[in-house]
């Protein structure tokens, strides 16, 4: 009798266990789900449509088609980007989507 009481110690504590890590696992996701719904709206402006940048459209590699974007938007250059633009300017259309 002494072990099917140890046995069952042990099965509870197991179950005690699973239920805690289910449960921690219900109240992260319902946070993250939380957080993201609270996210606000993306307010990044997509890559125009228009002669100038048509041609990056139809390159399928983000790397290539980010390849040129500093020929116009550098320092100094025809449109330069803003005193305040992010610093990653190697990386445009991580947040300046293709539409």
């Amino acid at each position: 009798m002494a072990i099917h009481h140890k046995t069952n110690a042990a099965s509870r504590s197991r179950n005690m266990k699973s239920l805690f890590l289910n449960a921690l696992f219900i109240v992260f996701s319902v946070a993250l789900l939380f957080f993201l719904l609270r996210a606000p709206e993306e307010t990044t402006a997509f890559l125009p449509h228009d002669e100038i940048h048509n041609h990056f459209h139809s390159i399928k590699s983000k790397k290539d088609a980010e390849k040129t974007c500093l020929q116009c938007h550098g320092a100094g250059m025809e449109t330069p980007l803003p005193a305040d633009h992010p610093l990653n300017a190697n990386r445009c259309l991580f947040c300046h989507k293709r539409k």
